[in-house]
This record gives structure tokens, C-alpha cells and sequence, in this order.
């Protein structure tokens, strides 16, 4: 007997692509939210206890590393990037499928890039403490490498629907693309 409710193939890797985005988007949105606590709490501290906390410096840094290489990655997810989207739509169809799958092509290989040399960055600062933190100094290089490992698998999905689309076997349509 077999379970017609299991999703194998595609739909279900796109799926899983979509449910990590929604967590890529939460971690960036929680990253956000906490830099604004903590900033908070350095005003605070600094101009009302006038006893300012050395930590929020460090922390606040990683908070913004990790917001915005989180956004970056669900900006590839989502096909929100910058882009000449007007451009591609007046070419010639053949041009503008050559180009649909270049670009997650380029995105992606800059966000293997920016993945391993921020893996060998944190990697390499892990035995130096951050002032004022009890932290690594190369903390901040860890979202950035996640990151971009997340921009790569994000571009090489993109890349694999232009390759599909151009094909004719036909997928369903992203979020970001309607």
C-alpha cells in the first residue's frame, strides 16, 4: 500500500525550500529585533544609569551580521534582488532564458565564495576574544558564511527552474516570482 500523501521529486524539495526560507526569514527578524533591544539597553544604560555595558558592541554587531545575511539569503529565495527585471522582460525569449539562468548561476557561485571564505575567517578567529564579550572575535563571520551556503542553495533551486522552464517540462511558479 502506498501513501499518495508523500511528496517526492520537486514539489517536495520546493517545499522544503520554502519551509527554510520561512525559518531564514524568522532567524533575520528575531536578529532585528534583538539588535533594537539591545541598542536600547545601550542608551539606556549609557545616558539614564550612566553605567554603559561593554557586551553590546559585539552582540550588536552579530546581530546585524546575522540579519542581514539572513535577508540576503531570502532576498535569492524570494528573487528580490537587485535586478534589471524590466530590461529582461523586452528581450528576445532565447536571450532572456539564457540570462534567467546565468544569473542564479552568478549569485550562486558568489555565495559559495562568500560561504567558504567566511567558514575559514571564523574558523581562523575562534582562539581570539572578542572585547567586552565573552565571544570569538570572528563571531560575526559565522551568519555570513551560513549565509551565503544559503544564497548558493537558494540560486541553484532558481537555477534549476530557468533550466526547467526553459526546457517546457513546466514547474510551479515560486512565491517571489508572481
Amino acid at each position: 500500500m502506498s501513501d499518495t500523501n508523500v511528496e517526492t521529486g520537486p514539489v517536495g524539495i520546493q517545499r522544503a525550500l520554502e519551509r527554510l526560507a520561512d525559518v531564514v526569514i524568522h532567524i533575520a527578524v528575531i536578529a532585528l529585533l534583538g539588535l533594537v533591544v539591545v541598542q536600547g539597553w545601550q542608551v539606556f544604560a549609557r545616558y539614564v544609569i550612566n553605567d554603559s555595558p561593554s557586551w553590546t558592541e559585539p552582540v550588536t554587531l552579530l546581530l546585524l551580521s546575522t540579519a542581514m545575511s539572513m535577508g540576503a539569503a531570502a532576498g535569492v529565495h524570494t528573487n528580490r534582488h537587485f535586478g534589471f527585471f524590466l530590461l529582461a522582460e523586452h528581450l528576445n525569449p532565447l536571450v532572456k532564458r539564457v540570462i534567467d539562468a546565468l544569473v542564479p548561476l552568478i549569485v550562486g557561485t558568489i555565495g559559495a565564495f562568500i560561504a567558504w571564505w567566511g567558514w575559514l575567517l571564523w574558523m581562523d578567529g575562534l582562539h581570539i576574544k572578542t572585547a567586552g564579550a565573552d565571544l570569538p572575535q570572528s563571531v560575526n563571520y559565522l551568519p555570513l558564511s551560513i549565509g551565503g551556503a544559503l544564497m548558493a542553495i537558494f540560486a541553484l533551486n532558481r537555477l534549476l527552474l530557468a533550466l526547467r522552464a526553459g526546457s517546457g517540462t513546466g514547474t510551479a511558479v515560486a512565491e517571489g516570482d508572481r
